[in-house]
């Protein structure tokens, strides 16, 4: 009889043991409080690992994969570059006679190489046909289509970013005036003097004109253009940088001594 009291008693102390501890306290103000702010500490710290990591892609692996893509473009123009690679003659000025202007390349495809010294020895930038993202996003620097191509009377205009996807034109706030700009094309190498630069709200595409901000005049020198966004993190304006075309040479000519280097490398010839 011993045995079964103590069975019988062990299949219900469950229940007593639950009616010992008395009442449950109702839940205070104060604990809903404490958990909705323990719940929204966790999420904000969530929101701000999504944050930093978004922040982390935007502004090194957009660099890293844009870099990688405009190597490859810089690559495949380089293979079918036929000129040489090394200056062919005397130092001496020799006059080539009136640029020769190419045609401009479907969207998307490689017109030549832009090689900025004040940027850096290592500058060597692909120049593609065309502004939309999928361009200025992976490629570089983007012809705007409406303006003139490298050499040519008018504005030859360009974009590109200034701190993400490659960053291509992260300093054009460092041209000082007289810094020369080389443009690479199949027919030849163009050099260009930086004149000045000025700010402007995003809706002015008067920059873009064939005698920027000039409606209706007809242009006489050959202008090279570079647009991105200002301030270097920002988008409310936009920097633009004008240059005055001052020389060119053939293709067979090599490239000017300044950066034969630098051709010679992009070329794979160093």
């Amino acid at each position: 009889m011993a045995h079964q009291q103590t069975t019988a008693d062990s299949a219900v102390p469950s229940a007593r043991r639950g009616q010992d501890q008395g009442p449950r306290r109702p839940l205070r103000a104060s604990d809903v409080i404490r958990k909705v702010s323990q719940v929204m500490g966790e999420l904000l710290i969530t929101a701000g690992i999504v944050l930093l990591l978004f922040v982390g892609w935007e502004l090194w692996w957009t660099n890293v994969d844009a870099n990688a893509k405009q190597t490859e473009a810089v690559q495949a123009f380089a293979q079918e570059f036929t000129g040489p690679v090394t200056p062919q003659n005397p130092a001496e000025p020799v006059d080539f006679g009136p640029p020769v202007v190419g045609t401009a390349p479907a969207y998307g495809e490689t017109i030549g190489i832009m090689y900025i010294p004040r940027f850096g020895a290592d500058y060597t930038r692909p120049i593609i046909e065309g502004t939309g993202s999928d361009v200025l996003d992976t490629l570089g620097l983007g012809r705007y289509e409406s303006t003139s191509m490298p050499g040519a009377l008018g504005n030859f205009a360009v974009a590109g970013h200034r701190q993400t996807h490659g960053a291509v034109l992260d300093n054009i706030h460092t041209l000082v005036p007289g810094d020369k700009i080389y443009v690479q094309t199949a027919d030849g190498y163009y050099t260009y003097v930086f004149r000045n630069n000025q700010i402007v709200l995003p809706n002015r595409t008067d920059v873009l004109m064939p005698v920027p901000t000039q409606p209706g005049v007809t242009p006489k020198e050959s202008i090279l253009t570079m647009t991105s966004c200002n301030p270097r993190f920002g988008s409310q304006e936009r920097i633009i940088a004008y240059s005055i075309l001052e020389s060119w040479r053939p293709a067979s000519a090599g490239p000017p001594s300044e950066i034969a280097a630098q051709v010679a490398q992009a070329h794979g010839k160093a």
